[in-house]
């Protein structure tokens, strides 16, 4: 076992030292709680918001030393919290867009407390934000953390446009040069993804753009970098797509239904879709 340790410690010499995860998953707990969750009488004061803020930016500026140059820390927590009003715009936008949307939902207050759809997406403005800072690693962790409590995994370098909505959710798969447009909803299971997984097209735009008021419905999987799904279109659930469809478009799949004879043994029914 001497030789097994020694490998282990060398591995730990050899690597950069990276905060405990769950202090990142408490920064993004901690901001949620002020930016859309009303959790205490006390978050009614400005002064409390204001110190709250503080206490956030000095939680950030520890959590940034360990992915940024020194030199940078103290400029990477400026752009970082100079976007945060932008992006609380975007992502309560987002939660209008699924309340709207969605006849479930009873109140904006459930979709800002519980929606494991809104969760996934206003990490994923957070997380972008971040990876064009170039903190990628860190981004990446954030978005993780919303993989982990929401089966939904969003890259953070994927570009998503104003008015998202997720419903249900579970399973979603958003790769990372996806482009998606304004006003388009996606529901569970549904995969945005690379036709191949070569490491030689890891700068190559891998995965399809979906444009403006898009609906792609359960379990859908839209392949290929050249994949562009046009505007208005509808996907319906367990499509299969690796090529360009246009605008005001309907793609579903056709129902083939065989039934049996009175044969005492009938062989098994398919339904080809």
């Amino acid at each position: 076992m001497s030789s097994f340790y020694q490998e282990i410690a060398k591995q730990h010499h050899d690597l950069v030292i990276l905060p405990e995860k769950k202090l990142i998953h408490q920064f993004i707990d901690d901001l949620f709680v002020i930016l859309f969750s009303n959790t205490s009488k006390s978050l009614e004061s400005e002064a409390t918001i204001k110190y709250k803020f503080n206490q956030l930016e000095k939680q950030f500026d520890e959590l940034v030393l360990d992915f940024s140059p020194k030199s940078d820390q103290k400029q990477q927590t400026k752009n970082f919290f100079e976007a945060i009003p932008k992006l609380h715009k975007k992502a309560l936008n987002d939660a209008v867009t699924i309340f709207t949307k969605d006849p479930a939902a009873k109140s904006l207050e459930e979709v800002l407390y519980s929606y494991p759809g809104f969760f996934a997406i206003a990490v994923y403005r957070f997380s972008h934000q971040l990876w064009e800072q170039d903190l990628k690693l860190l981004a990446r962790t954030i978005s993780e953390y919303a993989h982990i409590k929401t089966s939904i995994e969003i890259h953070p370098g994927a570009q998503i446009g104003k008015d998202f909505a997720i419903d249900h959710g579970t399973g979603i798969v958003i790769g990372e040069t996806t482009i998606i447009g304004d006003n388009v909803q996606i529901y569970q299971g549904v995969t945005l993804g690379a036709l191949s997984v070569k490491k030689d097209e890891a700068f190559i735009k891998r995965h399809p753009t979906i444009e403006d008021n898009v609906i792609i419905y359960a379990n859908s999987t839209i392949l290929g970098g050249q994949t562009t799904i046009g505007k208005d279109s509808i996907i319906g659930g367990n499509v299969w797509l690796t090529y360009t469809i246009p605008s005001n478009s309907v793609v579903y799949h056709k129902n083939e239904i065989k039934i049996r004879d009175n044969n005492p043994f009938p062989a098994p029914i398919f339904y080809s879709i």
